[in-house]
């Protein structure tokens, strides 16, 4: 198993290491003990689960306040650009984003710590994505930020007459928006 940093502090890519053969293959997707290793201790509290077809996008989302949530995701079906932005106002990298691309291909996983909107599109035909969460989703708290904000300017790899939203995710404001509500 390797812990790989990225450009961003404290969001980190998990790549198990996997055990193939001819029947198949064997990973542990997660385990308690090898994170506390890494340095990487949260107490998750919930699996989270969606099926999407080519062009989903959902997000920019996160939890404000005492519900934010760090949260591990992988995809387990398919592939998908997977886009994590720093909103820790403390950070040398504020407002930075970061993106990988995860599949059930290439096993890949990221950590994601609370302070970060996340979102991801769908790359392949349809793709099935999980994650934990370290804390209970909380309605009042939910925000987001509209995933084409020109501050951001993140490629999502999809032409944008294939990207499908959600009326939820098509009502998300700008990034200067959220900024005048923190």
């Amino acid at each position: 198993m390797s812990f790989n940093e990225t450009p961003i502090k404290d969001l980190v890519i998990f790549e198990p290491r996997i055990f193939q053969d001819e029947r198949g293959y064997f990973f542990e997707s997660y385990n308690l003990n090898t994170f506390k290793l890494a340095g990487l201790e949260y107490n998750f509290v919930q699996d989270n689960q969606s099926f999407s077809t080519y062009g989903t996008l959902r997000g920019l989302h996160l939890q404000r306040g005492e519900h934010a949530q760090a949260k591990l995701v992988r995809v387990t079906q398919g592939s998908v650009l997977d886009v994590a932005v720093d909103l820790r106002e403390d950070s040398p990298t504020y407002l930075k984003h970061f993106s990988v691309e995860l599949s059930a291909e290439n096993g890949k996983q990221l950590m994601i710590p609370r302070g970060f909107a996340h979102g991801f599109v769908v790359l392949s035909e349809s793709a099935t994505f999980q994650y934990k969460v370290d804390n209970f989703y909380n309605q009042a708290s939910e925000d987001g930020i509209a995933y084409n904000d020109s501050k951001l300017n993140i490629d999502w790899k999809v032409s944008e007459t294939d990207i499908k939203l959600s009326a939820k995710d098509l009502k998300l404001g700008s990034l200067d928006d959220f900024c005048s509500r923190s």
